[in-house]
Order: structure tokens, then C-alpha cells, then sequence
């Protein structure tokens, strides 16, 4: 692929990883998430792909979820996106966070391997 075509696609998986974590798109991270993905929670605990998918499923608690400051670096096979976060919790309050996603190209496509969350 062109670096540019990367990019693209790396941008638009971004969205798409941001709208499943708001819509609960269990789906969507079976398609997007390799095998191997594991997610540091703001909570310090680690998670497999299977206890992410999980998670995922459970009714989200917050509400207008939105990713800024978006830096793709790209590397070749693999690619590393940090972005700052908003969002607004159960209790109405618009709180910020951060986070970096791995993502690897395998077979042709971008997968994500790995994620870390922090919340403020």
C-alpha cells in the first residue's frame, strides 16, 4: 500500500474503533481486533481480546465519546495512534482521556494489537 492509502485507512479504523466503543459494536472489534490484542484499562489491569469483547457488550456509561488530536506515526508494518479523548460520564460531566492503539498490518490488513486507555 501507499503511505497516503495507510493513512487513510488507519484514520477511518480509528473511527471506527471510537464509534464501537460508543455503540457497544462487539462486531466491529471481532473484525478489527488480531487475535493476540491486549488493552491496558485506566485501572492499570490488562486485558485479552476476548475479556475486551466482553466488556464491550456490557451497556457503555458514557455518552458523545469523541477522539482529538489524532497522530498516526506510521512504520512500515505497523502503525501506533495517539489521540486525546472527551466524553461525557453517567453523571452529565464531560471528562478527558488519552490513548495510543497499536495497529499491525497482517495478511494485507490493519489490525489492532494492542491499546491503552488512560481517564482524568
Amino acid at each position: 500500500m501507499h503511505p497516503s492509502a495507510d493513512l487513510d485507512m488507519l484514520l477511518k479504523l480509528n473511527e471506527d474503533y471510537i464509534r464501537a466503543v460508543q455503540m457497544s459494536d462487539v462486531q466491529r472489534f471481532k473484525e478489527i481486533l488480531a487475535e493476540d490484542f491486549l488493552c491496558s484499562l485506566p485501572d492499570g489491569s490488562l486485558i485479552d481480546r476476548q475479556q475486551f469483547l466482553k466488556q464491550t457488550a456490557l451497556p457503555v456509561k458514557i455518552s458523545n465519546l469523541r477522539a482529538h488530536d489524532v497522530q498516526v506515526r506510521l512504520m512500515d508494518k505497523f502503525a501506533i495512534i495517539h489521540a486525546a479523548t472527551t466524553y461525557d460520564g453517567a453523571d452529565g460531566r464531560t471528562s478527558r482521556g488519552r490513548y495510543t492503539d497499536v495497529w499491525a498490518r497482517r495478511d494485507g490488513r490493519w489490525l489492532a494489537i494492542s491499546a491503552h486507555v488512560t481517564r482524568n
